[in-house]
């Protein structure tokens, strides 16, 4: 069926119809073969091959083998073993060595770096008396993806330099490995080079890779000279992420902050018009003889998530509230996943439960929403009276990587198309964005069954510090002002929730053209009211206690926790807070009204003041004027206040006793509150 003529296609579904399923039914998937491949028959040019996506070629003898694809809707997870291996295009070259990383909060928070005004921008020629130390096999054999295989390509690696003197080796030809070229440029001093996006020529900005026959107490420096970004977090303090092997071992430490002499810079190595920039650092190993690696944020790979799942899946308990099943597979046929967690149904009420849509991982470089995701599962799959009642209360639908393809690859933002599936939620492509048209599928079934109150599709931002949100209010002045108000509610309460991590100047309520196609904006035209991106910065925070440090791991976690804690709020019957938030969103505006003038006094004030610090390129402006510290010292003066509900029961007794308060209070809110 062609793309133009394509309709809704029921029989390709994977997900039960049903949210509450009790199926427990999971048939394992599993691909012994290691040549196995998925192809377009198309791509092969051969006449004697029908145009079709239902035909799987198998190497077998010397010659590829036609056979029918199973159908989808077998494929799901199997509590009696690991989930499905990972697929690569079939030309990368991939090390039979598994990575693993322990994990690790650092004792006490890690500052940010202060530049001294003495560090040096390094300048490279290319010099033939430089001896190249590491060269990945060129990427491009292929215009476009054409079939996968599970491991890779595991023939035999070659590679420039040995260890037969001080040279350093490096490596990256592992899951989320991303490392093109290294140059020793001098005895201790290497020019690193990225690869751009698999099947594009751009997007270099996530590094991710090995470093070995280390000596300790030397002085290296490490340049890295293909930044496209001309802006850059490391130029406001952000340090690279290391990780020995040793230290784990003796010390069990794990992931931490490294470099000195940190310096981002535009070089002289531009092509074709386009400048590139430099990331430069020193760093000294704490240990001989030691394998080590570097790293542009805390990485957290599809088979980490796997591993993540397998756990939940083989719980007795977890498991009879989250059910997995696959949603759709990628290009590379490796699987999306989507989870429904919910309490089993009890009484006929509960067919009525809300809906709340989790997203994460759409870009496979900001490996930092993953590990929020990860914090929002661990408190939502937890054992508190909180995390019952969010079950007992709505029906969450979480897919928790979009784009797995991408993060087993080590691309920045594409998937194996090329593209940013993050533009293209709008596209009737399924064969080529599987992964959103999926999502965007499942999620319009489940608004034709119950009410979505709220979608967040979570990400990384590598110009700004802090934790903010993306939210919608189109152009439509003919919107009533308590709408425009009630879509900032929950940021706002997720700020004060969390005042040393998120900030809510810093979100903005914006639909731009160029972002029409984006999760965010598609969901919140499909009716989702509550449609928001978060995105968490690659660096640290500048409030409160945290002001000046980078962020751990468990500080991206918390915010998970705190997500749900500020959804336990929008949700509480006593609707005091939610009301105390409109009370401060209406000062707000009526602040800036003032200062602005009354030319200005429509609804777009509050949106300019809330875009101080945003913009869709990122700022990279540390200045603030009145309006902005005026913000800051409103959203902070409410203190944190111990949850109202703990309980169910809690739950329908102040529901009771607090109806017709909240009936007064809606009738003196009327002018700002939609019915």
């Amino acid at each position: 069926m062609s793309e133009g003529s394509e309709k809704e296609d029921t029989s390709d579904r994977t997900i039960s119809d049903d949210d509450e399923s009790d199926e427990d039914s999971f048939i394992k998937f599993f691909d012994e073969d290691i040549r196995e491949c998925t192809l377009l028959t198309d791509a092969l040019g051969d006449p004697f091959f029908p145009r079709t996506n239902q035909i799987l070629l198998e190497y077998q003898l010397g010659r590829w083998v036609p056979r029918l694809r199973e159908p989808r809707d077998l494929y799901g997870v199997s509590s009696s073993g690991p989930l499905s291996p990972t697929r690569w295009p079939y030309h990368c070259e991939v090390i039979n060595e598994k990575v693993h990383h322990i994990d690790w909060t650092p004792f006490f928070p890690e500052p940010v770096y202060i530049p001294t005004g003495l560090e040096i921008e390094p300048t490279y020629s290319n010099s033939k008396e430089n001896t190249v130390v590491y060269l990945a096999e060129d990427t491009y054999k292929e215009p476009c993806f054409v079939y996968s295989r599970v491991g890779g390509n595991r023939t035999p690696l070659k590679q420039p330099a040995d260890s037969c003197d001080n040279t350093l080796i490096f490596e990256a030809r592992f899951e989320s490995g991303n490392l093109q070229k290294v140059v020793k440029v001098a005895e201790y001093e290497y020019q690193l080079t990225l690869r751009p996006d698999l099947f594009t020529n751009k997007h270099t900005q996530w590094f991710y890779f090995q470093v070995t026959n280390t000596q300790a107490a030397t002085l290296y420096r490490f340049t890295i000279v293909n930044f496209t970004k001309p802006a850059s977090l490391y130029n406001r303090g952000m340090r690279p992420l290391f990780y020995s092997e040793k230290e784990a071992q003796s010390h069990h430490i794990g992931w931490q902050r490294t470099g000195d002499q940190i310096k981002y810079y535009k070089n002289n190595l531009g092509q074709e018009g386009r400048p590139f920039f430099s990331l430069t650092w020193t760093c000294q190993f704490p240990h001989s003889q030691d394998t080590c690696y570097f790293a542009h944020c805390y990485p957290y790979t599809y088979s980490n998530l796997q591993d993540y799942l397998s756990a939940v899946n083989s719980d007795p308990v977890r498991s009879q509230f989250c059910k997995i099943r696959v949603l759709c597979h990628t290009l590379a046929r490796n699987m999306v996943y989507v989870l429904t967690i919910t309490s089993p149904l009890k009484n006929p009420d509960s067919s009525k439960r809300q809906a709340v849509i989790l997203t994460a991982r759409v870009h496979p470089g900001e490996t930092n929403s993953s590990w929020m995701m990860k914090g929002f599962l661990d408190y939502l799959l937890g054992d508190s009276s909180d995390a019952q009642l969010l079950r007992d209360t709505f029906v969450f639908k979480v897919v928790p990587m979009l784009n797995p393809d991408g993060v087993i690859v080590g691309n920045y933002r594409c998937s194996l198309s090329g593209r940013d599936l993050n533009r293209n939620y709008t596209s009737l492509m399924k064969e080529s964005f599987p992964a959103v048209w999926y999502t965007r599928n499942m999620i319009h079934r489940l608004m034709e069954k119950r009410e979505v109150i709220l979608y967040c599709d979570l990400h990384g931002h590598s110009r700004k510090e802090n934790i903010f949100m993306y939210g919608c209010n189109g152009s439509d002045q003919s919107k009533t002002k308590s709408l425009y108000l009630q879509q900032r509610i929950f940021p706002l309460m997720l700020s004060k929730n969390c005042p040393d991590k998120f900030s809510f100047p810093a979100c903005k309520f914006k639909v731009q053209k160029s972002k029409e196609g984006t999760g965010r904006v598609v969901m919140w035209k499909m009716g989702i009211r509550n449609s928001f991106t978060m995105e968490a910065t690659f660096c640290g925070s500048t409030l409160g206690n945290k002001r000046g440090t980078h962020f751990s791991t468990r500080d991206l976690e918390s915010i998970g926790y705190h997500f749900c804690d500020s959804l336990l709020d929008y949700c509480d019957p006593d609707r005091s807070k939610y009301y105390q938030c409109l009370k401060e969103l209406e000062e707000m505006e009526k602040h800036i009204s003032l200062e602005k003038g009354p030319e200005d006094s429509d609804t777009s004030v509050i949106e300019n003041s809330l875009d101080l610090e945003s913009s869709s390129r990122g700022s990279d402006s540390s200045d603030s004027n009145d309006c902005e510290t005026y913000l800051l010292q409103l959203t902070s003066q409410v203190t944190n206040k111990k949850k109202h509900l703990k309980t169910k029961k809690e739950r329908n007794t102040a529901m009771a006793s607090c109806q017709n308060a909240t009936k007064e209070q809606e009738q003196l809110e009327k002018p700002l509150i939609v019915s």
